[in-house]
């Protein structure tokens, strides 16, 4: 890339985005791996990956269809808020001691945040300060949190510039990940979960770049229903090992 302006999202549907939505997909079930009752903190690292990527396909998505009719852009924030109440009762039944909502709803206030800056009309614009403003107001039941929900406008903000860019999501990465908590800890898979969100939103724009030729399954809508069926089945294999 290089001080080149090309964009590394195409026009017309790419392997390298479904590819980047499975990886996230695959992080985050590593990451959850965690809870199921087997001694493997050691995921935390790689599960990591899923919010920045999830974030960066948010991104990614928007700057693909910034032209895209005003029905579209209404789906697919419809479609995360339905998964959002969908999917709260069965992150609370597998992960016990919850204390912020599921990622969902942090995914859909970064989408109106970040929608808000690309659009530049008044009604996005309104709606995208009020989102920023939920997301200061309860940023401690947020997954993430405030920063969390800056996460895909700092994404956005990093297409069609140098990769060196990649400086500034991977800053709001790590901000949102608790980093305080985990430099304090200082144990080794701490600091190497901190590298992970530093490097996150770079691993996935080299992925998105130089990733076009692959075609994995493509992921439609159905795939927001992996969301909450993942933690049912995680659910099952706690109660197997159990």
């Amino acid at each position: 890339m290089h001080g080149t302006h090309a964009s590394p999202v195409g026009p017309v549907r790419d392997g390298a985005l479904d590819l980047l939505k499975w990886l996230a997909l695959l992080s985050m079930v590593l990451d959850h791996l965690r809870y199921v009752g087997l001694s493997l903190d050691g995921l935390y690292v790689p599960g990591r990956l899923a919010f920045p990527w999830f974030c960066l396909a948010i991104a990614a998505n928007l700057h693909r269809a910034r032209n895209m009719p005003m029905t579209g852009r209404w789906r697919y924030l419809g479609w995360l808020l339905l998964f959002s109440v969908i999917s709260e009762v069965p992150y609370r039944l597998f992960i016990d001691d919850a204390d912020t909502l599921n990622v969902l709803p942090t995914l859909a206030l970064g989408l109106l945040v970040a929608r808000g800056w690309q659009q530049k009309a008044i009604f996005d614009r309104g709606l995208a300060l009020i989102a920023a403003t939920v997301a200061a107001v309860f940023t401690t039941q947020l997954m993430f949190g405030f920063f969390g929900v800056l996460l895909p406008l700092a994404m956005l903000l990093v297409f069609r510039r140098p990769r060196y860019f990649s400086v500034l999501p991977g800053v709001v990465c790590v901000a949102a990940n608790q980093w305080q908590i985990l430099l304090d800890s200082g144990t080794p898979v701490a600091l190497a979960g901190l590298a992970a969100c530093l490097i996150a939103p770079l691993a996935g724009l080299v992925l998105l770049r130089h990733g076009q030729n692959v075609s994995p399954p493509a992921m439609r809508r159905w795939a927001y229903a992996l969301y909450p069926l993942h933690f049912f089945l995680l659910l099952l294999v706690r109660q197997i090992i159990a």
